[in-house]
């Protein structure tokens, strides 16, 4: 398998998240980058669904155990606590129903790790602001026609809908656009300010 090209760095950061041995779902697996670092470097017992079917055949042609499938109709297939970790990358707010995907997480996995973009950073509110439309940055490549995000959030909305839920965020990371990752206090203005990714690990309340 091959695992040497770059992954995108909140893929990093979430596979050094993970324990080695751990029983992992990644949700929108693409490729499959990570769960062939995770098998690689972590020796997990790592599965993927995806439903892009090149990248099926793709992840596949490497050796990696990944299915196709739509993650808001198939994860109500997986039984309760299947995995130590299911992981969603880049894909929650393009989901129709944000909170039932988020439910599911963490009825499949002791453990959810979710990672988007944030909507709130300050050079999105910048943009809009001076220049009257939606921006199109690196983490954000598409036209507002284009995109597929439909649900668009911001750290502190996710932490909002969390405590609906009553989910507790055992960790929070930012990521700047210099790909800086430090831990922070997801419930803070400066988080919701300067991070444009971030990365949240989640058990049940």
């Amino acid at each position: 398998m091959n695992i040497s090209r770059r992954m995108r760095v909140d893929l990093q950061l979430i596979g050094d998240l993970v324990t080695p041995g751990s029983r992992v779902l990644d949700v929108g697996c693409g490729d499959g980058s990570l769960l062939a670092y995770l098998v690689a470097s972590k020796q997990a017992d790592a599965r993927g669904l995806e439903l892009s079917m090149a990248k099926v055949r793709a992840a596949v042609s490497q050796g990696l155990s990944v299915i196709h499938g739509n993650l808001e109709t198939d994860l109500k297939d997986y039984p309760d606590g299947a995995f130590d970790y299911a992981i969603l990358s880049q894909t929650l707010q393009a989901t129709h129903s944000p909170r039932d995907v988020l439910g599911d997480l963490l009825r499949i996995g002791r453990r959810a790790i979710v990672s988007f973009p944030n909507f709130g950073y300050w050079r999105i509110r910048w943009h809009v602001l001076t220049q009257g439309k939606m921006p199109m940055t690196p983490t954000l490549p598409d036209r507002w026609y284009d995109t597929p995000n439909i649900h668009l959030c911001t750290l502190r909305d996710f932490v909002d809908l969390c405590r609906d839920m009553n989910v507790k965020i055992e960790q929070g990371f930012a990521i700047s656009s210099a790909d800086r990752m430090q831990p922070v206090d997801p419930t803070g203005w400066i988080a919701n300010l300067f991070s444009e990714q971030a990365v949240f690990v989640l058990t049940k309340g």
